[in-house]
Order: C-alpha cells, then structure tokens, then sequence
C-alpha cells in the first residue's frame, strides 16, 4: 500500500485548493499523512521516512512567502528516492511570476494529476519543459456541501424579503469579478423583466477586493439596467450554512461564462447542490466534463440545464423561463461524492505507479 505525505499550508481562511489539500489526507485515510509547510525540513524529513510520494497541491496560499520552500521540499523528497506528485489546479490564469515559482518543483515531478482538461491542456502547451512524467486528469469535489438544515440568517432573510410581491429570484453563488462574467446575469435579467417576467436577482458572495473598480463598475451596470430596486449582494459569508441557507432563496441560478461551463466551476456545484437548477452555457468541448461523474449526473438529474455554448441574453433567458417552478428530483449526493473520491485516489495510485522510461508524458486513463 502506498504511503502518502501530503503538503498543506497553515492558512486560517481555506481557498477551494487548499480545502481539496486537507481533504484528500482525510481521505486517504491511513495511507496518508500531512505536513505543514513552514520551513521546518527537519520535520519533514523525519515524515518524509515513512512515506513512498509527496503531493503537492499547487498553486499555494501566500505564495511570496513561499518561493523556495516547495522547492527545497520536493529536492528532499528526491534525494530520499520518495516520488513527488503534483496536483494543479490552475496554469495558465496564474500570474506568470507565479508559474515561475512552481516550474522547478513540476520538473522535478514524477506525475501531476490535472484538475480539468483545460489546465491539461494549458500545460501542455506551454514553453516550460516536459520532462519525463505521469499525467492524468481528476475530478475535484465541491468544497462545499449542503447539511440540509441550515437556519436563515441575515443574508437568506435580505433575499427573501426582495422575492415581496410574488418575484423569481434568479442569482449566483460566487465570488464577484469580471472573469466571471457576472454583469451577464444583469443583462438577462434585464431580458426577463422586459418579457414582463417578475425577476430580482441575488447574488450570494462579495466582490474580490485589490481589483480596481469591480464595485464601482457592477453598481454602474445596475443603474444603467434599470435594476437598481431588484439586484442585492449579500456580501461574504463565512460558513457553510449560511451560504446554502441564501442558495435555498435563490429560485434559479444562472452562469453564463465566456469559456462555457468547465469542471472546474465549483460554484455552479455548489448551486446545483443546494437543490436548485442551474441553467449555464454548454462547454466548448463536450468532452470537457467527460471525466467528472458528479456533473454528469447533476445534467442527467437535471439540476444543471446547458444552453448553446454561444447562446446570448435572450436564449438564456429563455431556459431560466422554462425551469421557473421545476424541481429536480433528489440525487444521492453522498454517493456521488464518495464515487469522485475513489475515481481521485484511483488516478492517484495509478499515476504514483506508473514506470518513469518515457520520455514524453504518459496519460494515465481508466
């Protein structure tokens, strides 16, 4: 049985990467054990005797304070004859320094796994060397999981006095930023309250700070859309059930994104899972979420309603017409979350065994 020793940070405030880090140890049960990185190499060392590989799980929270550390862990990891894994989440939206940083440690790498196709792709792509290494593609699971019986708070409660009057509401779940194309939803909102629909929207999250006049620049949409007595932010929430008790006054949620829906979206996981239908535009590639079965099944089940890749306001505002009063049939949500993580430590095991003597990445399927 293989011996893991899993690199986490020491953050207080989880991202989806650093969640993923921490649950992956949980999950791999005995066969896996953590570490801190804070520059302790002794500790590491000591650790790293009872292990067969280190993972990484890149990119890394406050990573200026990290440049070598990584690094230097994965040269001891070698000169220890352990293997080193690579789990990366991200590649070519990472700033460029950023990908710098990280370069050394994936050359040294015996396999990365790949959080979707695209950051595959991405990789692959780019200038850095290839080098001799396993590859694969894994699903990642939503960090964020409905109990089933959060309270309203405050936010839920804001949401649910703008449906006054008999409103839809219509919404994301996220964080608020351009790349995210959040604008979009006002935009279809707007098609909906000229059809004569009754729609306010509610947008479960906050705006991502150090990014000049995101704010600004989505409250000036709002007005000029006419919006401004229907459209609320709910601003940060700090727990799992806060967030799912303002999902569940959310009626529909709506994604339209410029690279259509990826595996990588775990917000429109975390929405579908809240049991509400999510209507979004289809992938650029049908074969981009062909690898993660809990998306497959939230489509099937019909949680997740898919338009045209390039549909516009109008098309999209359609769908959500549609799905107005539906409800999905229950998912067996439990199931299908224990299915990714065996699928995960499936691929993790395949590609930690996999033969070094090719000189062009190998892909790990099945």
């Amino acid at each position: 049985m293989t011996r893991y020793l899993v690199l986490r940070s020491d953050a207080t405030t989880v991202c989806g990467v650093e969640a993923f880090t921490r649950n992956l140890a949980f999950q791999l049960g005995s066969r896996a054990s953590s570490d801190v990185m804070d520059g302790n190499f002794r500790r590491l060392s000591e650790r790293l005797a009872d292990a067969d590989a280190i993972v990484f799980n890149f990119p890394i929270v406050a990573w200026k304070r990290r440049l070598v550390e990584p690094f230097a862990a994965a040269v001891l990891a070698k000169l220890k004859r352990k293997r080193v894994i690579v789990i990366l989440h991200e590649w070519a939206s990472l700033d460029w320094k950023r990908r710098l940083i990280l370069w050394p440690v994936i050359l040294l790498a015996d396999a990365i796994l790949f959080s979707a196709p695209e950051v595959r792709r991405e990789w692959l792509e780019s200038r850095y060397p290839v080098g001799k290494k396993a590859i694969a593609v894994i699903p990642i699971p939503p960090n964020l999981l409905p109990s089933g019986h959060e309270k309203a708070g405050p936010a839920a409660l804001a949401i649910r006095a703008l449906r006054a009057g008999g409103r839809t509401i219509i919404g994301q779940f996220g964080s608020i930023y351009p790349k995210k194309n959040c604008a979009e939803l006002l935009a279809i909102a707007r098609a909906l309250v000229d059809e004569g629909q009754d729609v306010a929207v509610a947008f479960v999250g906050s705006f991502i700070k150090g990014m000049d006049n995101v704010e600004e620049d989505f409250r000036a949409r709002v007005e000029a859309l006419d919006l401004g007595d229907r459209v609320m932010v709910t601003g940060y929430l700090s727990t799992d059930e806060e967030v799912f008790a303002a999902c569940r006054e959310v009626d529909i949620f709506c994604y339209r994104f410029t690279e259509g829906l990826t595996a990588r979206r775990g917000s429109v996981l975390a929405a579908a899972l809240g049991g509400r239908i999510v209507v979004t535009n289809a992938p650029a590639d049908p074969a981009g979420l062909e690898h993660h079965t809990l998306f497959q099944s939230l489509i099937g089940n019909g949680n997740i309603v898919l338009c045209q890749h390039d549909a516009d306001a109008g098309a999209m505002a359609n769908a959500i017409r549609d799905a107005i009063g539906r409800v999905p049939p229950p998912l067996n949500i439990d199931a299908e979350i224990t299915s990714l993580w065996n699928a995960i430590i499936g691929k993790l095991e395949g590609v930690q065994s996999a033969g070094q003597s090719k000189a062009r990445p190998v892909e790990i399927s099945g």
